[in-house]
């Protein structure tokens, strides 16, 4: 019973961190009326919080080595519950912007060990379907927690939806805190890699960060898209952003099977297909129905390329898994702010189609780094 019950808290801790990192963009205008700010200010919220887990990750992984994980893990939670209550109870900017930083700081270590813990709680055959179930909980912060957080905060208080998340980190926190084994971290179970391979390892950080920026250069102008070039009026945008979160869901529903056999054809597969979607969307933008299919397929990809590589890490890092982890993410969060700052830059050159088509290219450029990899080496 300890192990379910651990998991289900691993579970809702990822859904209450996904949601938390993205909810701020959902609510940009009430937070700016409410707190006396700029909309660029508020979305600093979002892009900041994106930077800081990059830039923290690996040193945060470094410095906690020795930490055993249900400690640390503990109290990655409460901060998640105590930053999410601070938010909540911002009287002014600053404020929130600080409780937002504890936030990222938390995010950074937890997706450091989550993996780790979360597999070494199973027998070793069955690691890529625990990421798995573990990623699907995270997923649903896109299809369900961030828009339930955006509809009570346009409809109550904006602050509402950030207590919320305070509530969700505590009850995460009480299965690990009671349950979890404390054991020594470099004799916990999936501490090190089943097949240490150096070359694989920093072929998948590579792929990483390129499909990040790739994904993102488009995803961060969706919204854009959808306005000006398919011609979805604002209160139906809603519908095709559905289709992304179920396509996410679905995609990583259906890759956590091939992990343990596919490693690196599942990972392979996503980073293809998130081009292909990609590059679709810049072709296909103005026909509705042509636009949600590629959505819905970008979604397929975009879920599985973060699970497949944790599952990479697992199984390639050459030193310990918690900071192979913690350089997945600090790759793919910097991927993200590439991303966003690439599509920026096309926007104003080319328009919003061609961050599509930047996204798209930068993307194959990851999944021929991943094609060319999966060749055996010659002696």
């Amino acid at each position: 019973m300890a192990r379910p019950a651990v998991l289900l808290g691993l579970m809702l801790a990822a859904f209450t961190f996904n949601t938390a990192e993205n909810l701020p963009a959902g609510l940009l205008g009430r937070i700016a009326a409410g707190l006396g700010v700029p909309l660029w200010a508020v979305g600093l919220l979002v892009s900041c919080y994106g930077l800081t887990v990059a830039v923290v990750s690996v040193p945060l992984a470094h410095l906690t080595r020795a930490v055993p994980r249900r400690h640390l893990l503990t109290g990655v939670l409460a901060a998640l519950a105590a930053s999410g209550l601070g938010a909540a109870l911002a009287p002014a900017y600053l404020p929130l912007l600080a409780a937002r930083f504890v936030t990222a700081l938390a995010q950074a270590l937890f997706w450091a060990v989550l993996g780790q813990v979360a597999v070494g709680l199973f027998a070793p055959e069955r690691r890529g379907r625990v990421l798995g179930v573990v990623s699907v909980a995270g997923s649903l912060a896109l299809v369900l927690g961030v828009p339930a957080g955006t509809w009570i905060g346009r409809h109550g208080d904006w602050r509402l939806p950030f207590g919320l998340l305070a509530v969700l980190g505590l009850l995460a926190l009480l299965p690990v805190a009671a349950l979890l084994p404390t054991t020594p971290p470099e004799s916990a179970p999936a501490s090190y890699a089943s097949e240490p391979d150096a070359r694989r390892f920093r072929t998948v950080l590579v792929a990483v960060a390129l499909s990040a920026t790739g994904g993102f250069a488009g995803f961060t102008y969706v919204v854009e898209l959808l306005g000006s070039e398919s011609g979805f009026a604002p209160g139906t945008v809603s519908l095709p952003l559905l289709c992304l979160g179920l396509g996410c869901l679905a995609g990583v529903g259906a890759t956590g099977p091939f992990l343990d056999r596919y490693p690196w054809a599942a990972l392979t597969t996503a980073v293809v297909v998130q081009a292909v979607a990609l590059l679709g969307l810049a072709a296909g933008a103005r026909h509705q129905v042509l636009a949600v299919c590629g959505l819905a397929v970008l979604g397929l990809a975009l879920g599985p390329v973060f699970l497949a590589a944790q599952n990479a890490m697992l199984r390639y890092a050459p030193r310990r898994t918690d900071l192979a982890l913690a350089a997945n993410s600090g790759a793919y969060n910097a991927g993200i702010a590439a991303g966003a700052a690439l599509g920026g830059l096309v926007l104003a050159r080319a328009g919003v189609r061609a961050t599509f088509l930047a996204g798209g290219l930068v993307s194959l450029a990851a999944g021929l780094t991943l094609l060319r990899a999966a060749r055996p080496r010659h002696p």
